[in-house]
């Protein structure tokens, strides 16, 4: 019972967001619904003048933002618990993720480097979303919606 109202008070992870947290609305917007943190320098490997700001609870993350003004929302990357998508969430085995999106891809070309695989979900198989699996412990480190971005 304490699980199912877990699962219950979870977050929905769909391919338009993360609960409130949708692609395409603008970092004020967000910032002023008390959503995400303050603007933070992205990725040096992304180009010049790329931005991120980070989740704030229940949601644990990231959210990457565009580079044109306004800045919107153009990925958004789960780190921690809280939010799930049909019922996947981080620390999910790749079972499950196999189980709840039939169409989803692994692509192992990640493996050796960042010691994870990529599973895909297609747009076509319940959204653009990616999920990153340990190699290791074979559960979710990741979700991203539409896809996940690797900084190192």
């Amino acid at each position: 019972m304490l699980i199912e109202s877990a699962l219950a008070a979870a977050i929905a992870i769909t391919p338009a967001g993360v609960g409130e947290v949708k692609l395409g609305k603008t970092f004020n917007e967000l910032r002023q619904a008390n959503l995400i943190g303050g603007l933070r320098n992205g990725c040096e490997l992304s180009g010049p003048n790329t931005k991120f700001a980070r989740l704030r609870a229940p949601l644990k993350g990231t959210v990457d933002l565009t580079k044109t003004s306004p800045r919107k929302i153009a990925r958004v990357t789960i780190t921690g618990s809280g939010a799930r998508a049909r019922g996947v969430g981080i620390g999910s085995t790749a079972t499950t993720v196999k189980h709840k999106f039939p169409k989803v891809k692994a692509d192992h070309t990640s493996d050796s480097i960042f010691g994870v695989t990529l599973y895909k979900v297609p747009k076509s198989g319940g959204g653009r979303m990616w999920f990153a699996v340990s190699t290791t412990t074979h559960k979710v480190t990741l979700i991203g919606v539409p896809n996940l971005s690797f900084c190192d």
